[in-house]
């Protein structure tokens, strides 16, 4: 029935799409702080904690690629560099929500007449429509959470977590000033200027620039997204600039580190695996995300967060 579900989702009507993704698909690349530097040969952490406050410093100064290389063993980059030009992943991407829309939305942005066919689109089916947006919003959002609740591909510490983030995101939404013509047309016109200028129009453009230069090159939209969203009343760096990390328990080669930050105003309580590979500490999930892509089949296609 999930599957049912998640499939009539899928396909529910072109606009419920839309207003899922102008505004959320936003804040993918939107999170930016400056990283504490670590030699380029000592990817990871030195300590449990450290793996997790160094990604979290790579998304907020935007650094998708130096997120790449941080979250994996130095072994790992070849393998998923290799994986990422097959068109077999699309990871570290793939971690973050509504991932499996980005190729679609590098091609509406760069679309010819982009802003008039989108500020088009916008007036035609969302402006004014506050209430509609509002219980798209609340929908989406009980939609969401019974997926992550039933899907069995989550781990427990990544089910908890994204629960709370969809809590906070739904609330946000619901709360948005969505059917504003005024700030449609100022984001569609940032975003679209962003997207024109990273020579990145499609997936296949992403698969022959090579896992890092694609990454480096979509850094610029996603900072172009996290600051059209403060228009939105949703400032990620403040959610970022509100971290803080410590450390739960510690066995061998596996610890628990738990995050802690406000989003849109909730706090978010979570608890991260953190995994020792050598002599450095990795996001266990992430760990297991980069491995599982890596070794992909060459007739596989990239798997999306939800």
């Amino acid at each position: 029935m999930q599957a049912h579900a998640a499939a009539e989702h899928m396909h529910a009507p072109r606009r419920w799409q839309l207003a899922a993704a102008l505004p959320l698909l936003l804040w993918l690349g939107a999170c930016q702080r400056e990283a504490e530097e670590v030699p380029v040969h000592a990817t990871g952490g030195a300590t449990p904690v450290e793996a997790v406050i160094g990604l979290t410093g790579h998304l907020r100064s935007g650094d998708l690629a130096a997120f790449a290389r941080d979250a994996v063993p130095e072994d790992l980059a070849a393998p998923l560099d290799q994986a990422w030009r097959d068109g077999r992943s699309r990871w570290p991407l793939t971690e973050f929500p509504l991932s499996g829309q980005v190729p679609a939305v590098l091609a509406a942005l760069t679309a010819p007449q982009a802003e008039r066919s989108l500020l088009q689109a916008f007036n035609r089916q969302f402006a004014g429509a506050d209430r509609e947006l509002r219980s798209a919003a609340i929908a989406l959002g009980v939609f969401a959470a019974q997926y992550l609740e039933h899907d069995g591909a989550f781990s427990d510490a990544e089910r908890a977590h994204y629960m709370q983030l969809v809590a906070a995101l739904s609330d946000w939404a619901a709360r948005a000033p969505l059917s504003d013509r005024e700030r449609a047309r100022t984001t569609i016109t940032a975003l679209v200027e962003t997207a024109r200028q990273t020579g990145i129009d499609s997936d296949d453009a992403l698969g022959r620039a090579g896992m890092e230069a694609g990454l480096t090159a979509l850094s610029p939209l996603f900072a172009a997204g996290k600051q059209q969203l403060r228009g939105y009343g949703l400032d990620l760096d403040l959610a970022f600039d509100s971290v803080e990390a410590s450390l739960l328990e510690q066995t061998g080669d596996d610890a628990r580190v738990r995050l802690q930050y406000m989003l849109a105003g909730r706090p978010v309580d979570a608890v991260v695996d953190v995994a020792r590979v050598g002599e450095r500490w990795y996001v266990a999930d992430f760990l297991g995300h980069a491995r599982a892509a890596a070794a992909a089949p060459v007739d596989a296609a990239p798997s999306a967060a939800p």
